[in-house]
């Protein structure tokens, strides 16, 4: 098969022949249709990020695909089905702390870059190995445009902080980063799943002002100005009622200070969670109050990724309507021109803008 494979950080993809992935009982074999390119995927190219792949890898994070052969153990799939690939994959070996690796992109700790040895490469080729337990049947109308539903590699894990946060319809929830690719994701889920005040802070007037064309009354921008305490007044003033969940994901690059502002908007017995990369690249900690946290009875908790059924739910958000992909721009590329897809998705990680890469086409 052809692919792409970084030999080593700081060098170019190079597109070639390998040997095709083998399968054994409890994997599927699946030819990659599409696959979205993250922003920041140049920041893990180059090393800037410190994620722990291990070159030579074929990178890449999820993907729609063709089931081309199931093993033994499989007792719905059936080859031809169209699927998405989920790259979070949890050791079998321990129900209760499994480890976990994003199969070809990143990995949590030795038990995690153990897993990553074995499910090395990602979906940046033909074919693909895959987990049984990874691979998600998509509905029959995703065939007519596959390329659109590699957002789930967006979507899905947004999504999974705000169930990590139990966001009920109707409540309010701050998305902290909302002007980002990811943070905008966080917008259009929030509402998909019924919230009804989504509070969007941020610095880019612009993207502020194409959340509030696309969602309306639901949504209220706050354009920061970089004083925390002036910030945190703005962020909950924004909303007549109570902030009951806010969820973060500022990037590594983003300063621990307007992580706090935004978390301390909260109302009483309200949730935090943190799904950002904030201090992943040094800088300060994030330094929560004490006594505010034990008298308001907040509860503060990470997430990284999310669970494997939110896999079903948001391929049903998004197969019913609720959650749009139609106004998402696409850029597709083939696998030949790998490289030039990582500069485009660099140049254009705004809201709702995909990069994708079609090895197959």
């Amino acid at each position: 098969m052809r692919a792409a494979t970084l030999t080593a950080f700081g060098s170019p993809l190079t597109v070639h022949d390998v040997p095709d992935p083998r399968t054994g009982t409890g994997e599927v074999l699946v030819e990659v249709l599409a696959t979205y390119v993250p922003p920041y995927a140049a920041e893990v190219f180059s090393g800037e990020r410190r994620y722990p792949l291990e070159p030579p890898v074929i990178p890449g994070v999820g993907a729609i695909g063709r089931v081309v052969n199931v093993g033994p153990d499989a007792t719905k799939l059936q080859r031809g089905d169209l699927v998405w690939c989920d790259s979070t994959v949890r050791a079998r070996d321990d129900a209760l702390t499994p480890d976990v690796t994003l199969q070809g992109w990143s990995s949590r700790g030795e038990g995690g870059a153990k897993l990553a040895r074995y499910l090395h490469d990602g979906p940046f080729a033909e074919l693909m190995r895959v987990p049984t337990e990874n691979v998600y049947p998509l509905p029959a109308g995703a065939a007519a445009d596959p390329a659109r539903w590699s957002a789930l590699s967006v979507h899905t894990i947004p999504y999974g902080g705000l169930l990590a946060g139990q966001l009920a319809a109707g409540e309010t929830v701050l998305i902290s980063g909302a002007t980002g690719n990811l943070g905008s994701s966080a917008v259009a889920v929030a509402v998909a799943m019924g919230a009804g005040h989504v509070v969007v802070p941020g610095r880019n007037r612009a993207v502020l002002d194409l959340l509030d064309d696309r969602f309306g009354p639901r949504v209220s921008p706050v354009e920061l100005s970089g004083d925390e305490d002036t910030d945190r007044s703005a962020m909950a003033a924004a909303t007549d009622g109570p902030i009951d969940m806010v969820l973060d994901l500022l990037p590594p690059q983003a300063p621990s200070s307007v992580t706090r502002a935004a978390a301390m908007t909260v109302r009483e017995y309200g949730r935090v969670v943190l799904m950002g990369g904030v201090g992943m690249l040094g800088g300060a900690d994030l330094a929560l109050p004490y006594p505010w946290l034990m008298r308001n009875s907040v509860t503060v908790r990470g997430q990284w990724m999310y669970p494997r059924t939110a896999n079903v739910g948001m391929i049903r958000l998004i197969a019913t309507g609720a959650l749009d992909l139609t106004p998402e721009r696409l850029t597709r590329f083939d696998l030949d021109q790998v490289n030039d897809a990582i500069t485009h998705a660099a140049e254009h990680g705004g809201p709702f803008d995909r990069t994708i890469l079609t090895p197959l086409v």
